[in-house]
């Protein structure tokens, strides 16, 4: 096992993990929530450091992430455990796997870094699962794959602490953020977990200059108001800015969630014209397969400029960051420097 970072040890042999937001106090040969993160003779242990669950070489439009390296591929992996235990988690038999019993397989962060490499993709992706508990590894792999010139990304539901956000800071370009309600009942009560975390980590990543891209699954009759949403769409226009992306994705019955039907599109889109109506520049729809909603248009004069068809994106009115059209900068990170 690899010593994890990111803690401290208390009296009686305890430990406190500052990685992510429910800071679990931990008691010898006991687990934190995600599952992953174990006490053994007072010393925390990561129990997942360079054990893999799923690796793929997926288009980056997947993640979603629109503005970032549109048109790549993107190396993904994904390990088990979380530290939500939100009811419609679609990708539950990995999140709430444990350790003993899941089949990983071993891959070194330098092993990572050569087959992204090898694969042709512009990036890595910690994905599939949480990603901010499995700090340690993604720490090493990022700054290795920085220094090979891949870009990496963070698909998370926001949890982290800012002193391990901070820590990854040097090494993360992506931040693809869950913001899966605006409302603390519905992260008290579906996800086991608290909004305002989720918030902070955001304004915080965006302050350390990460690209961030926000996705929210719209979920009949639990976060699908306009009200909500609205709320929710004009705190992002005023913390993270008018130019972020914004993915309203729509939802389908699974795991402990099957008491409801899937998002109708209609829902969809009418809170994509009530963003665009507040003032946010990309928003978009997700899960529904070839909508003109999933383009990017100009802000400025509704040119298109890259057009998608599922996760296939072709760049049509884009020179360099200019709107082809109309010389328009636009907030989209073509290669990483």
């Amino acid at each position: 096992m690899h010593e994890a970072r990111q803690y401290r040890r208390t009296e009686n042999n305890s430990v406190t993990c500052s990685l992510c937001n429910h800071r679990c106090v931990i008691r010898p040969e006991k687990h934190g929530i995600c599952g992953v993160r174990k006490n053994a003779g007072g010393t925390l242990y990561a129990t997942t450091y360079g054990r893999i669950s799923a690796e793929a070489v997926d288009p980056i439009e997947k993640k979603p992430l629109y503005h970032y390296l549109p048109g790549t591929r993107s190396y993904s992996l994904g390990s088990i455990g979380c530290n939500f235990h939100c009811r419609h988690c679609q990708n539950w038999h990995i999140s709430r796997a444990e350790p003993d019993g899941a089949h990983l397989k071993s891959l070194s962060p330098e092993e990572g870094v050569r087959r992204a490499k090898e694969s042709g993709s512009a990036s890595i992706s910690w994905t599939y699962n949480e990603p901010t508990i499995w700090h340690e590894y993604t720490l090493d792999m990022g700054t290795l794959a920085r220094a090979a010139g891949l870009g990496t990304i963070y698909v998370t539901n926001g949890y982290i602490t800012e002193e391990a956000l901070r820590e990854l800071a040097p090494m993360l370009g992506a931040y693809r953020v869950d913001l899966k309600a605006f409302t603390e009942d519905f992260y008290h009560n579906i996800c086991g977990a608290h909004l305002q975390p989720v918030l902070d980590s955001a304004v915080l990543a965006r302050e350390l200059g990460m690209h961030i891209e926000t996705v929210t699954l719209v979920i009949p009759g639990l976060n699908d108001s306009i009200g909500e949403q609205s709320s929710l769409i004009r705190w992002v226009i005023e913390h993270l800015g008018p130019e972020t992306p914004m993915h309203f994705t729509a939802f389908h019955p699974d795991y402990q969630m099957t008491d409801r039907g899937a998002t109708p599109v209609a829902a969809l889109e009418k809170i994509y014209l009530k963003a665009q109506e507040l003032g946010l520049q990309f928003p978009y729809v997700g899960n529904v397969y070839s909508h003109r909603y999933e383009n990017t248009y100009c802000p400025a004069c509704g040119a298109t400029l890259i057009e998608r068809q599922g996760f296939s994106s072709r760049i049509v009115g884009l020179d360099g960051q200019q709107c082809s059209a109309c010389g328009e900068t636009i907030g989209i990170v073509r290669h990483v420097g």
